[in-house]
C-alpha cells in the first residue's frame, strides 16, 4: 500500500466508529456476524465424533491396492505383495468422518505453494516449502488436525505412529506403543530406533534445529525418553500427567526422519561431516527421500513443479481394506502464495487456503457465479496479526547498542502500553477489506478457543493523546525538538526496526500502518521486509526489534496444543523472549506471573481450574501489552467441486492446517470425473527390486 493512501486512511480514521478510550478497558463482547455464519446449522463445524470414529488400529479380512500397482509391480516381482508391505494391524480410517464414503483410486490432487523446498531433512530444520508439502510426507507420533470434528468432552490427540499410550499411576511416565510392521517408503522397517535418533541426535543436540522448533523444553524441562524395545518407548516427566505434551508430539514437533538414511550423515556418527553438511545432505533435487507419509517426491523442477507419487508402503487403509491414499499423485506448482486462490478459482487447482482478506470479496463473487468450479467455506477467526517486541535484555540475537536500547524500551510497561494505544485497529481492518471479515485483536489467546475469557481481556482502544502522555511520563521525550522522541538520558532519536514479510499485501499493509501510527506518537519505525526462511531465521535467532507476525499458532487458537509457547517456559521455547548466551532468562515480573499461570494450566486436569488459569494468563498478558495485537480474521477453504470427502465447516487452521485437518489421504475424485490430471501415471517412487529385512 502506498504511503499516500495510508496517510489518507489515517486522516479518515477519526471519522470511523472507534473504541476510543483514555485507558484500556475490559471487553464487553460484540456480536460477530462472520462467526455466526460459520457456526450456522448445515454450514459449520460439527463437534460430534469420538477419536475412535476417525481412526483405529485393527486387522481387516482382506486388503486391496490400485490394480495397476498389482499388475505392473507386484506380479512382475518388482514390489512385495501388499500383505507384506502393510502392518499386521494397519491404521484404519473410519467412515463416520467421510461425508462421501469409501473412495476410488486414481487421478491427481493439484495444489500450489508460494514456498520453495530447501531439502528433505526436516529433522535438521530444512523446509520443504510449506503449503502442506511436508504434511504430505511427514508422519508424527500423534495427529491433531482432524480434531475440529471431535466432541470437546472427548478431546485428545489421535494415535498415529504411536498407536496407543499408558500413563503410570503417578503420571510421571508415559509408555507409548509404536505401530508394528510399518515401513518407510523405501521398504526399511520403522522402529523405535527412528524415534530415538530423532530425539537424541536432533532434538537434544544444541547444534540442530528440527523443523517446527522442537527442543528439549518443548516436552517439559528435564524430560527423558528411552526405548524399551523396537516398538515401545517411555517418556519420563518431572511434572505429573503433562497431557498437553501429546499435542506437542503431532505435526510438526515430533515427526521422526529415517534414521537409516540420516544417521550416516550426522556429525556424531560421521566425524568427517559438519552440521551444515548434515543439514544440507538431502537437497530438493534429491528425490525419492524415504518418508512415512502418503506420497513420495519423485520429481522436482525449480520454480516449476513438485510431483509426488503414492507411497506403496503406506500403512493406512480405509474400512474396506483399500490401502490409502486414493490419489495416485500429488502435484505442487511452485508459483506465488496469492496464486493458490487464483488457480482454484480458475479450476486448475483443487485446494487452497484463502488467507488474504483483500481477496475475500472477489472470491465470494466468483463462487456465486453459475458453474463456478469451486466451493468455499469460511471458518473461525483463527488468524491474527500482532507486533512482537523483543523482550530479551541479556544478549539474545547479539543486538548492537541501538538494538539494546530498543530492548530496554520494549521492557518498559508504559512504552508497550503507549504503542498499543497508538494502533488504530479499526482503520487497519478497514484498509485490508470492507465488511465483517476483520476485527480488532487485543492480543493473547483468540476468542475462538473455549478457554477465552472476554471479561479477562483488556481491549486497547486507539488513543494517541493518551499514548503521548504515557511516553512523556516515562521520560521518553523529544529532547532535541525534531519531532521524534529520543532514547532516555539524552540519547539519539529512537529508531526501531520492524521486521515483516513482503509475501502478502496483508503483511505489507499492516507493517506500513504500524509505521504511520507509531510516527504519530513520535516514534520512528524502519521497515525491514524479509521473506520466507530469512524472516523465520530472524525471528528464531532473535535478530529483530519488533516482529510483525501472523499469530495463527496453535497455542492461541486451541491453547492445549503448544501451551509451552504461551510464555517463556524455558530458555529457548518462546517466540520473542529467549535466553542470551549465558542460557538465563531475564523475565519481567509480569512474565513470571504468566509462566505461573501457564504452569498451573498444564499441571491441572480439572477443567474449571484450567479455565481459571487461562483467564489469569489473559488478564496479565493483555494488561501488560505483552503483544501488540492488531487484527484478527477468518480464513476460507476453497475446494474444486470434483473433490469428494471434504467435511463441512473445515477451518483452514485450528489444531493444525487444513492440509492435515482435511485428511488428504481419503480425498478422491469420483470415477465419472477422473482423467487427465496425472503427469506421471503408472509410476511408483524408489527402488522396489530391493527387499530389505
Amino acid at each position: 500500500m502506498e504511503l499516500r493512501r495510508w496517510s489518507r486512511m489515517a486522516g479518515v480514521a477519526a471519522l470511523l466508529p472507534l473504541a476510543a478510550c483514555s485507558a484500556p478497558a475490559p471487553s464487553t463482547g460484540v456480536a460477530d456476524p462472520m462467526a455466526t455464519a460459520a457456526l450456522a446449522p448445515g454450514g459449520g463445524v460439527q463437534h460430534r465424533l469420538l477419536p475412535a470414529d476417525l481412526v483405529g488400529f485393527r486387522a481387516l479380512p482382506a486388503y486391496a491396492e490400485p490394480a495397476w500397482v498389482t499388475r505392473d509391480f507386484v506380479a512382475r516381482g518388482r514390489l512385495p505383495p501388499l500383505a507384506e508391505r502393510l502392518p499386521r494391524q494397519p491404521l484404519v480410517f473410519g467412515t463416520a468422518a467421510m461425508p462421501d464414503g469409501i473412495g476410488h483410486y486414481g487421478d491427481a490432487l493439484r495444489q500450489v505453494t508460494g514456498g520453495r523446498p530447501e531439502g528433505w531433512n526436516t529433522s535438521a530444520g530444512q523446509s520443504q516449502g510449506w503449503g502442506g508439502v511436508d504434511i504430505g510426507t511427514m508422519e508424527c507420533l500423534t495427529r491433531t488436525g482432524p480434531l475440529f470434528m471431535v466432541r470437546s468432552d472427548a478431546l485428545q490427540p489421535l494415535p498415529n505412529l504411536a498407536r496407543g499410550w499408558t500413563w503410570s499411576a503417578g503420571g510421571h511416565q508415559l509408555t507409548m506403543d509404536l505401530i508394528e510392521g510399518a515401513r518407510w517408503s523405501d521398504g526399511y522397517p520403522f522402529t523405535s530406533d527412528d524415534v530415538m535418533f530423532f530425539w537424541t541426535d536432533n532434538v537434544l543436540d544444541p547444534q540442530v534445529s528440527p523443523l517446527g522448533g522442537a527442543g528439549p523444553d518443548s516436552f517439559g524441562a528435564g524430560t527423558r525418553l528411552e526405548a524399551l524395545g523396537p516398538y515401545t518407548i517411555r517418556w519420563t516427566f518431572r511434572q505429573p500427567f503433562p497431557e498437553d505434551v501429546l499435542y506437542q508430539m503431532a505435526y510438526g514437533k515430533f515427526c521422526p526422519g529415517p534414521a537409516h538414511v540420516l544417521r550416516p550423515r550426522h556429525p556424531r556418527h560421521n566425524p568427517r561431516n559438519s552440521y551444515a553438511d548434515y543439514r544440507n545432505a538431502f537437497p530438493a533435487a534429491r528425490v525419492n527421500f524415504p518418508v512415512m507419509g502418503a506420497w513420495v517426491v519423485t520429481e522436482y523442477r525449480p520454480d516449476d513443479i513438485l510431483i509426488f507419487r503414492r507411497n506403496a508402503y503406506y500403512w493406512k487403509v480405509d474400512a474396506a481394506g483399500q490401502q490409502l491414499p486414493y490419489f495416485d499423485e500429488l502435484q505442487y506448482r511452485l508459483l506465488g502464495w496469492n496464486d493458490r486462490d487464483i488457480q482454484v478459482i480458475a479450476g486448475t487447482a483443487d485446494l487452497a487456503n484463502v488467507e488474504v482478506p483483500g481477496n475475500y470479496v472477489e472470491v465470494l463473487r466468483q463462487a456465486a457465479k453459475p458453474g463456478a468450479p469451486f466451493r468455499i467455506a469460511f471458518g473461525p477467526r483463527g488468524a491474527a496479526y500482532a507486533v512482537l517486541m523483543n523482550l530479551s535484555g541479556n544478549g539474545w540475537g547479539e543486538p548492537d547498542a541501538r538494538g539494546q536500547r530498543v530492548r530496554l524500551l520494549n521492557r518498559t510497561l508504559a512504552f508497550r502500553q503507549a504503542v498499543s494505544l497508538a494502533m488504530d485497529r479499526q482503520a487497519l481492518a478497514t484498509t485490508l477489506v470492507k465488511g465483517p471479515f476483520v476485527l480488532p485483536y487485543a492480543g493473547g489467546i483468540l476468542p475462538d478457543t473455549p478457554f477465552y475469557n472476554a471479561a479477562a481481556t483488556i481491549q486497547w482502544g486507539h488513543d494517541a493523546a493518551r499514548a503521548r502522555t504515557l511516553l512523556d511520563g516515562a521520560g521518553i521525550v523529544d529532547s532535541d525538538g525534531d519531532g521524534l522522541r529520543n532514547f532516555p538520558g539524552g540519547g539519539p532519536d529512537i529508531e526501531i526496526v520492524l521486521t515483516a514479510s513482503p509475501d502478502t499485501a496483508t503483511d505489507r499493509s499492516l507493517a506500513e500502518g504500524v509505521q504511520i501510527f507509531a510516527r504519530e506518537i513520535g516514534l520512528r519505525v524502519i521497515l525491514r521486509f524479509v521473506g520466507g526462511t530469512q524472516r523465520d531465521a530472524a525471528g528464531s535467532s532473535g535478530q529483530f526489534d519488533w516482529l510483525l507476525t501472523r499469530n495463527n499458532s496453535t497455542e492461541l487458537i486451541t491453547v492445549v496444543q503448544g501451551a509451552d509457547a504461551l510464555a517463556p517456559m524455558g530458555p529457548y521455547t518462546h517466540a520473542f523472549h529467549r535466553a542470551g548466551p549465558g542460557g538465563r532468562l531475564d523475565l519481567l515480573p509480569y512474565e513470571r506471573d504468566m509462566v505461573a499461570a501457564v504452569q498451573a494450566f498444564q499441571d491441572s486436569r480439572v477443567p474449571d481450574a484450567r479455565r481459571a488459569a487461562m483467564a489469569r494468563y489473559q488478564a496479565i498478558g493483555t494488561a501488560n501489552a505483552n503483544t501488540i495485537g492488531l487484527v484478527r480474521f477468518p480464513g476460507a477453504l476453497i475446494v474444486n467441486r470434483r473433490i469428494a470427502n471434504v467435511p463441512a465447516g473445515l477451518p483452514i487452521f485450528m489444531f493444525n492446517w487444513a492440509e492435515d485437518a482435511i485428511m488428504r489421504e481419503r480425498l478422491f475424485v469420483p470415477r465419472s470425473r477422473q482423467g487427465g490430471a496425472e503427469l506421471r501415471p503408472g509410476t511408483l517412487p524408489g527402488c522396489f527390486d530391493c527387499r530389505p529385512s
